[in-house]
């Protein structure tokens, strides 16, 4: 068997060869020979089993800002990779050469073993790793071993997900040292299931189920055109990230440009500065405006005296540097991780 084929962690073995995988929130019921919604499940034999357990499409080292992490070790490089396929259908995805694949062998990085990619990591001088790309839940048997590894060998641990998995999963992920998450609001409950197939209230209940277990959660909207850009809209997801995840929690409303089946000009940037506003008008501290290079949106202030603490262009950190996260003005505390015994990007 090829070593990106692998049982699957979580599933259910049912009567007459079925089983269910309990990986992602669809809790596909699958036949002998069926592939899941993903394509990256299958079962063989009545069991579940992964086809893409270290099968990797793309591996880059990539600033945390890029994933986007803005509060949880800024200025720290992680080496970031994904597999294929999705469980989501988005039609505007910007990765859909590999979130619209099956998993493919022959193309991308290949089978990569958790241990290696550790290694990987350190010698390209990274300080975390972090699953991205495409939907990281269908990487989860690597993940849980993966982490661990990452741990002991003083390395950070991120997801950048959709949010689509089950409570299972996030327990095992979170068990295995998952340090932080960027999950993805894609839009309301109606374009949620309308574009992406999905449940938006599994999607905020796993966003809440992270942050209780202590894992650092920041929230991503791609903000498109007559999907989400309605004021109604972007004031109900802020609203909601207030309530559920608190006023702390960054929000980062980012550009959208045409993708995949979507034809759709790309976001105004006068329509992301109003999204910026209606999360601070929400209760937002921390709301980003995101892929817009040199927009004064990507900078971090200070909630209570409105001191420039971070200053960003693009994915580069232009401030000077301090060791606490506090505010050196009015010594108000920042909910940002800092490595210890790093010089961090706060002036």
């Amino acid at each position: 068997m090829e070593p990106w084929v692998r049982e699957g962690l979580l599933q259910e073995k049912l009567p007459g060869g079925k089983a269910r995988c309990l990986t992602c929130a669809r809790r596909c019921l699958l036949a002998e020979g069926e592939k899941g919604f993903c394509k990256t499940r299958e079962n063989r034999g009545g069991k579940i089993f992964t086809l893409t357990y270290g099968l990797l499409s793309a591996v880059s080292a990539n600033p945390m800002e890029k994933k986007p992490f803005y509060h949880l070790y800024p200025g720290d490089f992680a080496l970031t990779c994904g597999t294929w396929s999705c469980n989501f259908t988005c039609p505007w995805c910007q990765n859909w050469e590999i979130s619209k694949r099956p998993p493919d062998p022959d193309q991308g990085f290949g089978y990569v073993p958790p241990e290696d990619f550790v290694r990987m990591a350190k010698e390209e001088g990274c300080q975390g790793v972090s699953l991205s790309f495409n939907e990281p839940t269908l990487l989860l048997e690597w993940a849980v071993e993966l982490f661990p590894l990452a741990k002991k060998a003083g390395l950070h641990t991120t997801f950048v997900t959709n949010g689509y998995m089950t409570e299972e999963a996030l327990e095992v992920l979170v068990a295995a040292g998952l340090d932080g998450a960027n999950v993805d609001w894609k839009g309301g409950p109606a374009a949620v299931q309308k574009f992406c197939g999905a449940n938006f209230q599994v999607v905020v209940k796993n966003s809440r189920i992270l942050k209780d277990h202590g894992v650092h959660v920041e929230i991503t909207t791609l903000i498109i055109p007559g999907v989400n850009d309605d004021e109604g809209t972007l004031r109900f997801l802020a609203e909601r990230i207030v309530e559920e995840l608190g006023s702390a929690t960054p929000w980062h409303v980012t550009r959208y440009f045409p993708a995949h089946q979507f034809r759709t000009p790309p976001t105004p940037i006068s329509v992301l500065e109003r999204a910026k506003e209606i999360g601070e008008e929400a209760g937002l501290h921390f709301v980003y405006v995101g892929n817009v290079p040199g927009h004064p949106g990507q900078n971090t202030y200070c909630p209570s005296c409105k001191a420039l603490l971070i200053e960003r262009d693009g994915l580069s950190l232009l401030s000077p540097h301090i060791q606490a996260n506090v505010c050196p003005r009015c010594q108000e505390g920042l909910p940002i991780h800092l490595r210890p015994g790093k010089r961090n990007p706060l002036p």
